[in-house]
């Protein structure tokens, strides 16, 4: 393995594994969906989560959602929520079909675009090279989610008070990764950059 590809599998491996696990645990406690299961088919239940043998019947198709947990009351709530749409549940609307096909596209292409700049980074910019691996590692997060679902789980829920206007959208790891690394490339952006030096031409000495 390359020296200059270690930080960007490294980085991107911890917040996928980070963020499905996180997801999972999501999924176990704040749903019903693997009540009854055991050990591994807990697991499996949770990659199979949009046909589940035993979600409990309801009409509008979806599993039972309990109660958020207050982490912080009034501040900071662990709220499950399925999101078949981008960030703001922008195009949520569009036909199932489309949507799956659009996001796909999509997400393969930013993915290849953020290797793309992660190669031409230099060695010596290390925080903007940390930040596209954030990104990466998000993006591979929320991308598995609709490849083996068709939507992102979500349940990370800021708000102030319960005021209207003052909440957050739900997030989850992922989200947090890539708004972290575009922190962090804002912030490499603004770093002041020493043009390299150039060396002196090299003068002959006057004829004696």
């Amino acid at each position: 393995m390359k020296a200059s590809l270690r930080l960007l599998i490294l980085v991107a491996t911890t917040v996928l594994v980070a963020d499905q696990v996180t997801k999972y645990l999501a999924v176990s406690r704040l749903t019903d969906a693997l009540d009854g299961r055991e050990g591994m088919a807990r697991v499996t239940g949770y990659f199979t989560l949009h046909n589940l043998d035993n979600d409990p019947p309801r009409e509008d198709g979806e599993r039972n959602v309990l109660r958020p947990h207050r982490f912080v009351e009034d501040y900071w709530h662990f709220r499950y929520v399925e999101n078949p749409g981008a960030a703001w549940g922008m195009f949520a609307d569009l036909p199932d079909s489309v949507r799956r096909t659009f996001f796909h596209v999509v997400s393969v292409a930013a993915l290849a675009f953020i290797f793309l700049m992660y190669r031409r980074t230099p060695l010596d910019q290390q925080l903007a090279r940390l930040a596209l691996a954030l990104i990466t590692g998000g993006a591979l997060g929320n991308f598995l989610d609709r490849l083996i679902r068709g939507y992102v789980i979500d349940f990370v829920d800021w708000h102030w008070r319960n005021q209207p206007g003052m909440r957050w959208p739900t997030f989850n790891v992922a989200d947090a990764a890539i708004c972290v690394g575009v922190a962090f490339m804002l912030l490499d952006s603004l770093k002041v950059r020493r043009p390299e030096a150039v060396p002196a031409p090299l003068t002959q000495s006057p004829n004696p």
